[in-house]
């Protein structure tokens, strides 16, 4: 399998710029692998595909604001800053990627006009974009980290480009119900500070948010615990490598960023539960599939872990715990592209993403859904 399989034409206008009104209100594509049968409905209706002692696994790592905006002192050049990791709390050290990183250089000091008490001193290149900044402040270490996020933005891919246009903003009040008075602009980056998270959100440490569990609300949840489904949550910190572009045709030879993983001995006891009744383990997102395939053994077998993984899934993979798939519409040749046609089978898959291009769907972390069941 090359990556050239996985090339397709996707129109601009579809790759969503905004969210869905409410979480669960997008549009749900539901693809039997078993016969290839499609059906359309809203991601609203999922609990409908499910019954008593089926499982749900979600991702509960949170996303922080990741991206900020400083200016190099002398030149005062405009430089963003997109913060990767922690890499030392009492120093300060961290893990971040500059642009444009020809500008940036051991030695240069950064500074952020929202927040003078501040700097951040460059020590390191790590790669070409990647730099390793010691923050220089006053604040003590209760306030640097809450401090260093106030000045961040929400890390939205760069695929969503805003600026805010007439007709969006049109589009929008109706959409919203919103007075024609209201500030847009705040509007929207309010909107993003909430919809950018999932309702799990509870361990913060990722730079991207799992755009599947975007789309399940409270009341979805209930919908599903009325029908007596469970779920538990696994960590998985997203890094960019979600984002990053495979670049070699020969798939085996791409090397994914690693990701720090958590498996709670909860979510073990409820798959292996789910798997000995012959339930269905729905995984909520490519990042939850990769870490409990990480993990399983030779049998589907999960156990507790912590630490890092790496894998890269792609056609043809057998996978061992989960039997049903909730992701979103992923970009031409990206990797969780890749991973969802390994699970739902590479012809079915492909026919379906042809059929949502010709239908409308929408793309991206903010775009509509696919369920793959039998």
């Amino acid at each position: 399998m090359k990556l050239s399989n996985f090339k397709f034409k996707l129109p601009e206008e579809q790759i969503a710029q905004y969210p869905s009104p409410y979480r669960d209100d997008a549009r749900l594509m539901v693809v039997h692998r078993k016969t290839g049968e499609i059906e359309h409905a809203k991601v609203s209706d999922t609990a409908s595909y499910f019954e008593e002692g089926d499982v749900f696994v979600f991702n509960d790592t949170a996303s922080f604001p990741a991206r900020l905006y400083a200016k190099k002192e002398k030149t005062n050049a405009e430089i963003e800053v997109f913060l990767l990791r922690e890499l030392n709390h009492d120093n300060r050290y961290w893990d971040v990627l500059v642009d444009p990183a020809r500008k940036i250089r051991i030695g240069n000091k950064l500074s952020f006009d929202d927040d003078p008490a501040i700097q951040a001193e460059v020590i390191d290149n790590t790669t070409s974009r990647g730099r390793t900044f010691r923050f220089l402040t006053d604040y003590d270490e209760s306030e640097f980290v809450s401090k260093l996020y106030a000045l961040g933005h929400t890390p939205l891919p760069k695929y969503i480009r805003r600026p805010m246009l007439d007709e969006d903003a049109e589009t929008m009040r109706k959409e919203y119900s919103l007075d024609e008075n209201a500030d847009m602009q705040q509007f929207v980056t309010e909107m993003d500070e909430e919809r950018y998270q999932s309702i799990f959100a509870t361990k913060i440490g990722a730079v991207a948010a799992p755009a599947a569990c975007l789309h399940f609300s409270k009341q979805l949840l209930k919908r599903l615990e009325i029908r007596g489904v469970e779920y538990a949550c696994l960590t998985s910190h997203m890094s960019l490598g979600n984002f990053k572009s495979i670049d070699v045709e020969d798939l085996t030879k791409h090397k994914v960023d690693s990701e720090q993983i958590s498996i709670p001995q909860v979510l073990v006891d409820l798959v292996d539960k789910a798997h000995a009744a012959e339930k269905k383990v729905c995984a909520v997102g490519t990042e939850v599939m990769r870490a409990m395939e990480h993990v399983a053994g030779t049998n589907g077998q999960l156990n507790e872990y912590d630490g890092w993984t790496n894998r890269f899934i792609y056609p043809p993979y057998d996978f061992s715990v989960a039997n049903a798939f909730f992701v979103n519409f992923y970009l031409p040749m990206s990797s969780q592209l890749l991973m969802v046609a390994a699970f739902g089978g590479y012809e079915i898959v492909m026919k379906a993403y042809e059929e949502a291009v010709k239908a409308g769907y929408r793309f991206g972390d903010y775009g509509d859904a696919m369920l793959i069941i039998d």
